[in-house]
């Protein structure tokens, strides 16, 4: 006779963010609770944007702890670290604290004299995934620790270089604004050329001589984008604006690899209708999305406009540009014209293809308090109080039956009708103040089936207790953490207590494997 192997001994699945029952104090002065340092790290990581300023923490204060982290685990775990970092400029699409987190990772490894877990060389390559991030790791390397670039590094540089540098590349990064040129970086690593690419050879003695003599410098013939793109700089100035409006000019654009931020400079004026026309087939998909402003400012006729707003909505170019969420958002307010919501709405949508529809009843709790109305970075127009209601509402929208609420020092619901665009509901929210998450979990709750809350976790404190304590233990509680603080807002990793985090909507994946009984692991390893 089963003993303990009962219908009644349901498993309890668990996630990765786990709590280790010490408390602390979040800056609101609520009871917090400890994370593990590989739940810190992961946390910290997805919502940080290196050297950016929070509301409670400075950047300086959120690097440091972010490297003290990240030198800890490569030493202890180096396996998991190296597989976050990989997966940060991967799937997790962050890129500077993924390149800063390699960095010193190989750092706290050669001072340990460590070789266990994967290679220093390795970890170095695999979060260097566009051509101008070696000089970035390398300027970063020498900025903290010297001039003296270690072995591991350079492999791991040259590694890279060899898989990343192409003609176009060298066009678009290979600039005079840039501390570390192509060719110092080829001096550095001594890359040699990759023997299955025979062109590589020629290009890099072109980036060497562009570095040390730009004045004889002369593209290899067998490399049409930079033989085009000599031809075209030598075009007399008067007559590179009737370049562009003949017939042939968007091809010979794209032909010479001419960005749109250079195009500019070559015209040697302004950028009109005329000049936006002949670039746009060239450009990227989120490239795009950034100048929609710019478009509607310089008259682009309503034909290009709408191939523009085509390309913005396709489904597989909203896949391979790998933008947050977000990024629609941030258009969609700063673009003037109305021809672009019904894109934006699309491309938004399909961004948000993991957010699961969820059965039963939902309550969605979104935190718009003062501390999250700081910018996401230094260069972000966006806070995360906006991209806390954008994933909130997505959500609630997918749900079977949700009830969407924003709180900070009080709390209200927030209507909307199935099927309705997101970007007008998020219309609907305002400003709430403090952060009483204990109270808005308190009023809101009736018998919900799951909780899901959107927040940064520093709550105000409460009689009653934290926000988690007020839901009965047998209904699931999930956080999504939009800002990497230590100290969270409740108990994680067992027991239907659970927190996610990211600007991503990717973290939604691991719903539907908690309530389906299955343990949902760190994204790289599940």
């Amino acid at each position: 006779m089963a003993r303990f192997n009962t219908r009644r001994a349901k498993a309890r699945p668990g996630t990765p963010v786990t709590t280790t029952g010490r408390a602390l104090r979040t800056h609101q002065g609520g009871l917090g609770h400890e994370r593990d340092a590989r739940s810190e790290l992961f946390l910290l990581a997805v919502a940080n944007f290196v050297s950016q300023q929070t509301f409670y923490e400075s950047g300086a204060a959120r690097d440091d702890r972010f490297a003290k982290l990240v030198r800890e685990l490569a030493v202890t775990d180096p396996g998991w670290t190296a597989g976050l970092l990989g997966w940060l400029r991967g799937e997790g699409n962050l890129r500077t604290a993924s390149l800063v987190g390699a960095a010193e990772y190989v750092k706290a490894r050669l001072d340990a004299g460590t070789a266990d877990g994967p290679s220093n060389r390795q970890v170095v390559d695999s979060v260097l995934q566009r051509p101008d991030e070696p000089g970035e790791l390398l300027a970063y390397w020498t900025v903290k620790y010297g001039r003296a670039v270690p072995k591991p590094v350079k492999r791991g540089v040259a590694d890279a270089v060899r898989r990343l540098y192409t003609g176009k590349a060298l066009l678009k990064y290979d600039t005079a604004s840039r501390g570390y040129r192509f060719g110092d970086i080829l001096n550095l690593v001594h890359a040699a050329p990759d023997p299955d690419k025979p062109w590589q050879g020629d290009l890099f003695r072109y980036a060497l001589d562009r570095r040390h003599h730009p004045e004889t410098a002369e593209p290899p013939a067998s490399n049409r984008t930079l033989t085009a793109h000599r031809a075209l700089m030598a075009v007399p100035v008067e007559e590179r604006r009737a370049l562009v409006t003949a017939p042939d000019g968007a091809e010979r654009l794209a032909a010479a690899g001419m960005t749109w931020e250079a195009l500019a400079g070559w015209l040697q004026g302004p950028m009109d209708k005329a000049a936006w026309e002949a670039v746009i087939p060239s450009m990227g998909t989120m490239a795009l999305v950034r100048n929609l402003r710019n478009f509607d400012e310089a008259g682009v006729s309503d034909e290009v406009a709408a191939r523009v707003a085509a390309r913005i909505a396709d489904p597989e170019e909203v896949r391979r540009s790998r933008q947050f969420p977000f990024r629609y958002l941030a258009a969609y307010q700063h673009a003037p014209s109305l021809r672009w919501a019904y894109p934006l709405e699309r491309a938004l949508g399909h961004s948000l293809a993991n957010v699961p529809a969820l059965p039963g009843r939902t309550l969605v709790l979104v935190d718009r308090s003062g501390s999250m109305w700081a910018p996401l970075s230094g260069r972000s127009e966006l806070n995360r109080a906006d991209a806390a209601a954008l994933f909130g509402t997505a959500l609630a929208l997918r749900a079977a039956d949700a009830d969407l609420v924003e709180f900070g020092t009080g709390s209200r619901a927030v209507p909307f009708r199935r099927g309705e665009s997101v970007l007008r509901i998020l219309e609907r929210f305002g400003s709430l103040g403090g952060t009483d998450t204990t109270e808005a979990v308190r009023r809101h709750y009736r018998g919900h089936d799951r909780v899901l809350i959107v927040t940064d976790e520093q709550y105000t404190r409460h009689r009653h207790g934290g926000p988690t304590e007020q839901v009965p233990a047998d209904i699931p509680v999930y956080t999504w953490n939009l800002a990497g603080y230590r100290p969270g807002h409740g108990p994680s990793g067992s027991g239907n207590r659970h927190t996610f985090g990211g600007l991503s909507d990717a973290a939604f994946r691991m719903v539907p494997l908690v309530e389906a009984g299955r343990n949902a692991d760190w994204p790289w390893a599940a």
